[in-house]
């Protein structure tokens, strides 16, 4: 089914979208358009047109990204936006490819997976001169859908958009997401795969990234020894997202692949710093540029817990716990080393890109706990066994990872000072206070004292220490329960929660006195509550 022929375009921010589709332009496509499911072979895309649908409706919109896309506000409230971005009509310029790719999932290869329920719109071009690619994602069947319906849910599509955006926020490479929209349509779940499917209302989220090429782009072709494609795709992505490389070649391919190694590891550090979860690390769902991409099961730890994976299917093995995660990301980078290889043809300069991955990812981690500390700089001799001391301590009574850092700024070195009143300022990062006894007390105490040793060695005042750990730690993160909250309210009909949601994230680090209570600790109701703890891939 075929979306309508564009309407004449009233509102002149949206026909001013300045579309250069070099991705279908310049790289192979599938000959056959046909939308029925198949192996999809040479082709880095298939063209295919979203499936209309009956009732578009807003739910929120993020300012800032309408902004990258030279977007007015007024533009994205009207009727001509939801129908554009829900995939009912395409603006002028648009043309519309869903993606073939691959990918290992939980460590074992799955062969063709694609764009099963996304559709790219095409890239625009700002006035800044910036690429930016728009995708829909739940508006239909693609050649890739496997046994899905190409459709989105409610429920997940509130995650993904509110992540994006917070994400971005915090500082963390990402993708980022323009807006949500209800299809007006049902879709059917199967939320716990346990043979209880059932309605929920259908939504799309356009999500927006300079390119949304991932490892298993690569893999694709050469898991089916494709090589032009593969270089095809290769060379195309050096010259339109890496052009600073000049023109490709075998020794710029190394190039390109030692920095992808490096924003890769800077990726992971912030994830750990602010502990995020991705939950679905596999190669599929990792970027060309560095990006985090593709929310689904995600979470931040609430209580600090490296072996906490928010992904039901992951919870036996806990491959993608949050302690791991620098690990697959090594893993995942070796596969793509794997992928282009046949360009290559030497396998020193990979090892030793992937060695450089080891590198910058221990460097940058050391340098983010200074951070997180508040130190001037990582002095090995003393902060290893500092840091090493506190992942132990953490562990020890049920710890919020977000509070405990956040509240660390207020401790300031006093003399003579018992563990209660020692402990005090941060009593509020613990889910059980009652714990803090002197079994564990102690060693928590014993903790912070080192701690104000090593900070009074730097010799910076509370307040500059403060403002520096502030700088980091965040105040809110995007809890799965808040989350929930706000899918709750959207599903009967209240979209505000999503849209003070976005707003409180726009602002991760600052006080928002008026939000307060988005800064607590997981409440004690949503610990074992489906869509507040773990989550699975259903969507």
């Amino acid at each position: 089914m075929k979306a309508d022929a564009p309407k004449q375009q009233t509102n002149p921010s949206l026909a001013a979208l300045n579309f250069d589709n070099a991705f279908v332009r310049e790289l192979p496509a599938d000959p056959d358009r046909s939308n029925r499911v198949r192996q999809v072979h040479g082709a880095c895309y298939s063209r295919v047109q979203p499936t209309p649908v009956a009732a578009p409706q807003l739910v929120a919109y993020a300012a800032e990204v309408a902004e990258l896309l030279d977007l007015q506000p007024a533009s994205c409230t009207g009727e001509e936006f939801a129908q554009a971005f829900v995939g009912n009509h395409l603006l002028p310029g648009m043309d519309p490819y869903a993606c073939c790719y691959g990918g290992h999932q939980f460590g074992n290869w799955a062969g063709q997976l694609g764009d099963g329920r996304v559709i790219n719109l095409g890239e625009i071009i700002n006035q800044r001169g910036q690429r930016w690619a728009l995708q829909l994602k739940g508006v239909g069947l693609t050649p890739y859908s496997r046994s899905g319906d190409g459709l989105a849910v409610l429920r997940s599509s509130v995650r993904e958009f509110l992540c994006s955006e917070a994400m971005y926020h915090l500082g963390v490479p990402t993708t980022r997401a323009l807006s949500l929209l209800l299809t007006g349509e049902q879709v059917t779940r199967d939320m716990f795969y346990d043979g209880h499917p059932k309605q929920e209302p259908g939504a799309v989220v356009c999500r927006v990234a300079p390119s949304f090429t991932r490892f298993g782009s690569f893999q694709i072709f050469s898991s089916r020894n494709e090589i032009e494609p593969l270089r095809q795709l290769l060379d195309y992505t050096i010259r339109i997202d890496f052009p600073h490389l000049g023109e490709p070649s075998v020794a710029v391919y190394l190039q390109w692949f030692e920095e992808l190694c490096r924003s890769t590891a800077a990726m992971i550090v912030h994830w750990m710093r602010v502990g995020f979860v991705h939950g679905v690390m596999n190669t599929d769902n990792m970027s060309i540029l560095g990006l985090t991409i593709d929310y689904g099961p995600y979470g931040w730890i609430d209580d600090y817990n490296p072996d906490w994976t928010p992904n039901t299917t992951d919870a036996a093995g806990g491959r993608y716990r949050f302690g791991n995660q620098p690990h697959i990301a090594l893993w995942n980078l070796a596969q793509l080393a794997n992928a282009i290889y046949p360009l290559i043809e030497q396998a020193e300069p990979l090892e030793a890109a992937l060695q450089m991955y080891g590198d910058s990812y221990k460097q940058g981690w050391q340098a983010m706990m200074a951070q997180k500390l508040g130190l001037k700089s990582f002095e090995a001799d003393t902060d290893l066994p500092l840091i090493s001391e506190l992942e132990k301590v953490l562990q020890l009574v049920e710890t919020d990872m977000t509070i405990f850092y956040r509240k660390l700024a207020d401790l300031a070195p006093k003399k003579d000072q018992d563990d209660a009143s020692l402990l005090a300022p941060l009593r509020e990062a613990y889910y059980q206070p009652e714990a803090l006894t002197g079994h564990n007390q102690g060693p928590i105490s014993a903790w912070l004292r080192s701690y104000l040793q090593r900070v009074e060695k730097d010799g910076f005042d509370s307040n500059e220490r403060r403002q520096r750990m502030h700088a980091v730690n965040p105040k809110y993160v995007l809890r799965n329960y808040m989350a929930q909250m706000a899918i709750d309210k959207a599903e009967a009909g209240d979209h505000s929660l999503v849209n003070e949601l976005l707003q409180v994230m726009r602002q991760p680090y600052a006080e928002q006195p008026e939000y307060e209570e988005f800064a607590d600790k997981r409440p004690e109701w949503a610990r074992n509550r489906a869509g507040c703890s773990m989550l699975s891939c259903s969507s």
